[in-house]
Parts: structure tokens; sequence; C-alpha cells
């Protein structure tokens, strides 16, 4: 009887599907080796809260591993390891194998670098009531109210009248100061209270305290605003009509850091979708092989849609594909054809405190390994590619042959919202894809919350993808 019950539970164990958890599966070494990959993680993270300088840090992490500049109209060979700048805030890099590309095209693991955010408004500075302001135009999908009376810094470049370009970063360092908006208090927020939770905080109250010291002299009008100017000129040698050619930004002034007594979990700006750019970059700079020719694509502009020329709707990268293919005499159509592509994106982690919104079983379960999401859209799969039956097959095979810690995923009950990722720009050139990332907890918060197990197994699979 005992030995029946125990052939019984064999089987059982053969023929279901069960999550694991990394921290259970994982041997010491492997968790040791994924904590000290999240230490790194969390630098690259600190240091690129906008794609322009996710850009620059990937390219510093690149170049340390041997990659150099390419531009359109130079050669490519076979062992190359070239990136690709477009604009300073989109990277392709890549990395040509022995293989035939007519045969096994390339291996693309595609992510973005953009994060929501308050960008600042062209003609943003203003005083009213002893304050100085910056006008803002939120960017990407947030909600409002969580972006008030949190520490904020200030990002991104300003092309001077001169034609001069001037990088800003202020309120990161201990002795800068930092940004602000302002909230209402509690105690007269009764009407406030009334209103719903997307319309409490108006997109044009999202306004950032820059300024409160008054300029010492009668002949000037706004000292407040006069005050600001006077300062962002000595420092940047900006005048008010340089903020028209400006791209500035304010995000959370917080740097990534551990989260609970076990460390587990990293809290952080920006894991959407760093958490997947960073393992790509890892993965084709440490990838140990000759043979397979490998694309990385770190995007701009995926939180608004993946428009303009640092997005991935951008021709560029189907330009870029063109040129390699036509470098080894084989049309493009056939490499696209042969191509891979893993969409690496987060996915919405299964959170216990807002479980109406969730279907389990189909839910990313924190710590429980890499998601595949096999279609993401809205509403019956609208704006999905939804990938293939074969090409998932393919990976999670992939992903068991190397001992990746993995799981399946979509974006909540079926009629709860939706989403989308860079997917279906990558599928409508003929190239099987399909998203896989680690599961988020509070997406598109200014501070989001990812585990370390997670991070690591993403890492393993697009290694494994790629070697």
């Amino acid at each position: 009887m005992k030995e029946k019950k125990s052939t019984m539970e064999e089987l059982e164990k053969e023929l279901t599907f069960k999550k694991e958890n990394f921290f259970e599966v994982a041997d010491e070494k492997k968790v040791k080796e994924a904590f000290n990959y999240a230490d790194d993680y969390k630098k690259y993270l600190d240091n690129s809260k906008t794609e322009r300088e996710a850009v620059k840090t990937s390219i510093e992490y690149a170049e340390k591993h041997g990659f150099t500049e390419y531009k359109f109209g130079d050669k490519i060979k076979k062992g190359d390891k070239k990136y690709l700048n477009n604009r300073g805030k989109n990277l392709i890099l890549f990395k040509i194998g022995k293989n035939d590309l007519a045969k096994d095209g390339i291996r693309i693991l595609a992510s973005h670098i953009d994060s929501p955010r308050l960008d600042i408004k062209q003609n943003p500075l203003y005083e009213d009531s002893g304050m100085a302001y910056l006008k803002t135009h939120y960017y990407g999908g947030i909600k409002k109210y969580q972006w008030t009376a949190i520490p904020l810094a200030l990002h991104g470049v300003v092309v001077l009248e001169n034609g001069k370009s001037v990088e800003v970063r202020i309120g990161e360092r201990e002795d800068e100061p930092v940004f602000y908006v302002d909230d209402l208090l509690p105690h007269l927020s009764r009407e406030q209270y009334t209103k719903p939770v997307s319309t409490a905080i108006d997109g044009e109250t999202l306004n950032v305290l820059v300024g409160g010291r008054a300029f010492k002299d009668k002949e000037v009008k706004e000292k407040v605003k006069f005050s600001v100017l006077k300062a962002i000129n000595e420092q940047y040698g900006m005048k008010e009509a340089d903020f028209m050619s400006a791209e500035l930004c304010a995000v959370p002034a917080y740097n990534a850091k551990d989260v609970g007594f076990d460390r587990a979990l990293i809290g952080g700006y920006g894991h959407d979708d760093k958490v997947c750019s960073y393992p790509a970059l890892t993965a084709i700079c440490n990838a140990e092989t000759d043979d397979r020719t490998i694309m990385v694509v770190l995007a701009d502009k995926e939180e608004i849609g993946s428009e303009g020329n640092t997005g991935m709707q951008c021709g560029i990268f189907s330009d870029l594909i063109d040129v390699i293919s036509l470098s080894f005499g084989v049309h493009s159509a056939v490499v696209r054809a042969k191509s891979k592509c893993l969409s690496a994106d987060v996915t919405a982690g299964y959170d216990p405190n807002f479980a109406s919104v969730y279907e389990k079983r189909n839910s990313s379960l924190v710590s429980c390994g890499t998601s595949i999401c096999k279609f993401t859209g809205s509403g019956g799969k609208g704006g999905s590619s939804d990938a293939s039956a074969e090409f998932v097959g393919y990976v999670r095979n992939l992903l068991d042959k190397n001992g990746v810690n993995w799981q399946t995923a979509e974006l909540g009950k079926v009629d709860a919202g939706g989403g989308g990722t860079v997917a279906k720009y990558i599928a409508k050139l003929n190239i099987d894809t399909v998203d896989i990332g680690v599961p988020v907890i509070s997406m598109h918060a200014p501070y989001e919350v990812i585990s370390k197990g997670d991070l690591y197994s993403t890492y393993e699979a697009f290694l494994a993808f790629v070697k």
C-alpha cells in the first residue's frame, strides 16, 4: 500500500506543474551568486534613472567587455563586438558569430530603458505666493497621487542658446537639494477625499517646487523666480529660454535598497524595465560563445508607445539587421525569419494585498523565477503579438535544460485592465518573439520591488538563450 502511494506521488509530481520558489530550490552557491549579482544591479539602477543615463552606463560596461562603437557605413565582420548609440537614448549591442546567418539567424534580447516620471514642460518656471515652481507633464502611466510629497531629483540635458549641451543631475547626493510636489493637508481634504483616486490629484497640479528665496532688489518684479534663474545660470549657464530646448525630468531621489529582514528583495525606482535591461546587457557581455550572432536592444519610449526615432518602432532596428545581413551576403528577410527574440520586460507580480485583480493560477509569483508571458494586451488580447506554442515550447525546453527557475504569467484578470510591451513591433518583422522578465510589485510606482531570485533567474534565462 505504501509502495503504491509512493508510486502515485511520483506520477503526480511528474504529471503536474508547480511553481518553485528560487530560494527553496537553489543551492547556497547560487543564492550567493544571486545576491552578488543584485549588488551590481543596484549600482546600475542608481546610475541609470533616465534613458540617457542608462545608455551612458551601459556603454561604459560594454566597453569594459571589449565592445567598440559602430556607425552606419562601418564594415562588419565575424567576431565583431559593437554597439550603436542612437541619439544617446537608445542603444543596440551586437556580437557577430561564426554560424551561418541564413540558418541560425540572430538571437535578440529587447528591453526598454525609459521609466515613468515627470517631464518638465518647455515654458515651466513661474512664481506664486513666494514660491517658484516648474510645470510638468507626466510621462507614462502613473498614479498621480504617488508623486506628491516625496523627494525628487532633476535629471536631463539642456541645449543652451549657443548650442552647448549641458547635463543636469541634481538631488542625488547628500549635499544637494531635492525638489518636491505639494499635496493637500488632510485637514482641508474633505472634497479631495470624495474624488476617485484617478482624479484626486490633477495633472496640472504636479508642479515641482524649486525655490522660495526672494531676491533682494526692488527693481526685480518676480523675486523668487529671479533667484532660481540666477542660481541655474550660475550653475549651468542657463537662461529661461533654454528650457525650450531642454529634456529635463523629475525622478525619485531614492537609491535602490534591500527590502526585508532577509534582504531577499530590492526596492528601487525604474525596475520597469532596467531589471530586464541589466540582465540583457550582462548576458551579451558574459556569453562565452563565438558561434551565435547576438543582439541586445535597449529601447526608449516604451512607456508612451515605443514612438519616435529612439523607440522600438523606429526603423533603425530593422536597418541594422539589413546591414548585418548584407555584410554576409544574406537577404535580411531570411535572417529575420530564422531569428528569435525574447522581449525582456517585467510582469505584474502577484500581490496578495490586492488579490481581487489577479487570477492567481496565471500570475507570476515573486521569487518563483523569471516569467514567460505568452501574450499581453487587454480585453480579448487586444494589442498583443501572442507568441506561438512552438516558440514558447522552444523557450521552456531551453530553460529546463539549463536549470533556470521559470514560471508563466499574464497581466491580471481578463477584464481588469491590460498593457503592452515592445514584443509586437519585433514580431511584425517576422521574428518569433515572446515576453519574459522579472515580476514586479507596485509597478510604475516611484519605488518598485523585485526579488533577487527572479533577477538572477532572468539573467540565467538570457544567458541560456544567447549562448
